[in-house]
């Protein structure tokens, strides 16, 4: 009776020795699916280039529109335009990503690409407000290839390399607006800036933004014709065979083969209620929280940068805007490839989530101080060349500093949020979904502050204000709502570290059995 008694017990510790040593074979990473990763960076590239290009000039395209009364009511001009964008992509972002699921990663990515490089020529072509904003809405249709990328990510990944591979979604994001920030600064109004190319040029000096608009749209165009030749899809389908045998014999093999054969029957899409559990809506409300305190700032700052310092602005022209947010893209690099994958294999998407937040709050607080420095420069123009210079390269080194600091909290915030949300994804076959209610839901925050920071920058520039009421408004109040969404993050379960589309099913219990 003892006997029966002691064996569980024995055989529950043997049964719990060997757990570490199995989960170290497994945390081996598997090498990366280049042959279809490649492809998908280059067709995502389109996308970020295009909406950054238009950032650097943005404040003198609507200057140029002369619709604004004042140089102050710009912000909600630029606010509108940012707002459109985002409208039609929310109206949008779902039918895509559920699409996708139906018929397939490939032919969506295809045509969102087709669509971006028509409306990137027509906005550089714009010579009024009311067309822009009928462009930068066409734009917006046809954006919702980032939900599409990622889910077709997810699923030529698996449990040992998607942290990286997720990575490289937000990686080619940062890097692409680095380039596209790049193109829209050095190369608007080339007729103005290089009169010995474009000076005579009458297309150029009719059309001042085209040619970053061209620029932009020749690599969605490049993006398009490397998806068509080289991307395979990975969206399994029942009626679809076998990827081992389609697939030749490469690096991807085991990836894919490992995707087609983690399941006999692909499996069946949940319902739309089943997929948003209590924890999938909170992660979702505090990821949309998260993502209102970025935009404000995000796209406050081209127009923050090119404001008057009297009004609280930086004064800088749209090469020095190109520049100060092209240069965070070196740093974009090694923190998405090399920092983010270690912390989060070794500790996890939620706490690089909260680290992420953390970092924003330095960033957001410091940002407004320093139209201190860029006012006492302008007040400062008759003194000693020496002196003004070393206060320029202060900010300047400033400015790099904290922009560092705003793009390091926000490849790990963005990245942790999408990865937590393809983590909870029940079964491949709901990635799309949840991907695509994700940006949805971010598409609809997105609606919401470009126009809340616009109006309040414009409020808070026209009156004298004491602080926090003035030029700081906007910078404080996105300060407050990080530090809202920090504390919200730790009321989500560590169960969001793990993807659960490929976590075993439950079973019946042992004591079920043995009845």
């Amino acid at each position: 009776m003892n006997q029966s008694n002691n064996a569980p017990s024995i055989s529950h510790s043997q049964q719990d020795a060997p757990v570490e040593p199995e989960e170290l074979v497994v945390a081996k990473e598997t090498p990366l699916p280049w042959k279809q990763i490649a492809p998908l960076v280059a067709m995502r590239l389109a996308e970020p280039v295009n909406f950054a290009l238009i950032m650097p000039f943005l404040y003198r395209m609507i200057e140029d529109f002369g619709v604004a009364e004042t140089p102050k009511d710009i912000s909600y001009y630029a606010s509108m335009l940012f707002m459109s964008f985002s409208i039609s992509q929310t109206l949008t972002v779902m039918y895509w990503g559920r699409l996708s699921d139906r018929i397939g990663r490939r032919p969506v990515l295809i045509a969102g690409l087709i669509g971006t490089l028509a409306v990137s020529i027509l906005f550089g072509v714009c010579k009024t407000f009311t067309m822009a904003l009928l462009v930068r809405m066409a734009a917006g249709v046809f954006a919702g290839n980032a939900a599409v990328m990622k889910s077709a990510m997810a699923e030529i990944a698996d449990d040992t390399n998607r942290s990286r591979m997720m990575a490289l979604l937000p990686l080619t994001w940062n890097f692409g607006s680095m380039v596209g920030s790049g193109m829209g600064g050095i190369f608007s109004n080339p007729a103005t800036q290089f009169p010995g190319l474009f000076g005579n040029s009458k297309l150029f000096t009719y059309f001042p933004y085209l040619l970053p608009c061209l620029m932009g749209s020749t690599i969605a165009a490049f993006g398009l014709v490397t998806g068509l030749l080289n991307f395979k899809e990975t969206l399994i389908r029942p009626t679809q065979p076998a990827l081992e045998e389609t697939v030749g014999s490469t690096e991807a093999t085991p990836l894919l083969a490992q995707s087609a054969a983690s399941s006999v029957a692909p499996a069946k899409q949940n319902s739309i209620k089943s997929l948003l559990t209590p924890l999938v809506v909170r992660v979702m409300v505090t990821n949309a929280f998260m993502c209102l305190a970025y935009t404000m700032c995000d796209q406050l700052y081209p127009i923050f940068a090119a404001t008057d310092p009297r009004d609280g602005g930086l004064g800088l022209d749209p090469r020095s805007i190109g520049l100060s947010l092209g240069v965070e893209g070196i740093v974009v690099v090694y923190i998405q490839l090399v920092v983010y994958p270690r912390l989060e294999r070794k500790f996890g998407v939620l706490y690089c989530y909260r680290r992420g937040l953390l970092f924003a709050i330095p960033y957001l607080v410091s940002m407004p101080f320093l139209s201190m420095i860029a006012l006492h420069l302008q007040t400062q123009a008759g003194t000693s060349a020496m002196s003004m210079l070393v206060e320029k390269v202060v900010m300047w080194v400033i400015l790099m500093l904290i922009m560092v600091t705003r793009i390091t909290s926000n490849v790990m915030a963005f990245t942790s949020a999408s990865l937590m949300i393809t983590n909870m994804a029940p079964t491949r076959a709901d990635i799309g979904f949840m991907n695509g209610a994700q940006l949805l839901a971010m598409s609809v925050i997105r609606i919401i502050a470009p126009i809340v920071s616009g109006l309040l920058w414009s409020w808070s520039i026209k009156h004298s204000f004491p602080f926090p009421f003035n030029s700081h408004l906007v910078w404080m109040l996105s300060a407050v709502l990080i530090a809202i969404v920090l504390k919200l993050s730790y009321r989500i379960p560590e169960s969001v570290n793990k993807f659960a589309a490929d976590q075993p099913k439950p079973i019946a219990s042992v004591e079920e059995t043995d009845n």
